[in-house]
C-alpha cells in the first residue's frame, strides 16, 4: 500500500535511534483513509517489531497517535492526524525500506 495521506519527516538521535514524524489534515470523509494508512503503519511496526515499547525501555519502537479538529481558512471542519514513531537503527532501516515512498 502506497500512503497517499501521511508524509513522514526523519530525524536522528546521537545514539543511533531515529524519529518519523507525519501529520494529515483531512475533511471529515477522508479521515478513515487516514486511519487506514495509520493502522498499516502500527501493524507492519508490530509484525515486525512485536509489540511497541520505547527503546529506552529495551524495544525497538514505539508511537504516539495525536487526534484534534480545526477548521480550514473557510471555516471547513478538518481532522488532525499526528502519529510520530520512534524507532532503534534496525527499525529505522526498515521502516525507510517500506515506507521510502512516504518520506519527505
Amino acid at each position: 500500500m502506497n500512503l497517499q495521506f501521511l508524509l513522514f519527516d526523519q530525524s536522528e538521535g546521537g545514539d543511533g535511534t531515529g524519529l518519523f514524524e507525519a501529520m494529515a489534515a483531512v475533511r471529515p470523509a477522508q479521515a478513515a483513509a487516514v486511519e487506514a494508512e495509520i493502522a498499516t503503519v502500527l501493524d507492519w511496526a508490530g509484525a515486525q517489531f512485536g509489540a511497541p515499547t520505547p527503546v529506552e525501555d529495551g524495544g525497538d519502537w514505539h508511537a504516539e497517535l495525536q487526534l484534534g479538529e480545526e477548521a480550514d481558512g473557510s471555516g471547513a471542519p478538518r481532522k488532525v492526524f499526528s502519529l510520530s514513531l520512534a524507532g532503534s537503527a534496525a527499525f529505522c532501516a526498515a521502516f525507510e525500506s517500506r515506507f521510502g515512498d512516504a518520506l519527505a
